[in-house]
């Protein structure tokens, strides 16, 4: 089983961003924000050695960013191992839409 920790605010204070790609394996991070729609995203590639990444998007009330980030970053490397037990020639990544889908 692959062990998955949360990463805390203390954790990111010590460890940027980038040392928590680095800590998953992440190859990419991308942050969105359109102020003209309110529009905050986070896109994360954790793995593309099998192919392009593929997954979905989710769209959540998140109590903050670090709650967002965490979760990206462990949907986009859940969908590698997903893709690549399937036997696809795919890799994994996933956005998320911070915000409430019924407004």
């Amino acid at each position: 089983m692959i062990e998955t920790r949360k990463l805390s605010a203390e954790d990111l204070k010590n460890n940027p961003v980038i040392g928590a790609m680095g800590e998953y394996d992440h190859e990419q991070i991308l942050f969105c924000n359109d102020n003209a729609t309110g529009l905050k995203a986070i896109i994360a590639m954790h793995n593309t050695t099998l192919g392009p990444a593929l997954g979905g998007t989710r769209m959540w009330v998140y109590n903050n960013e670090l709650e967002a980030l965490n979760d990206v970053m462990r949907l986009s490397r859940g969908m590698t191992y997903k893709n690549s037990i399937s036997g696809l020639n795919l890799g994994g990544g996933k956005a998320v839409i911070i915000g409430d889908s019924k407004k």
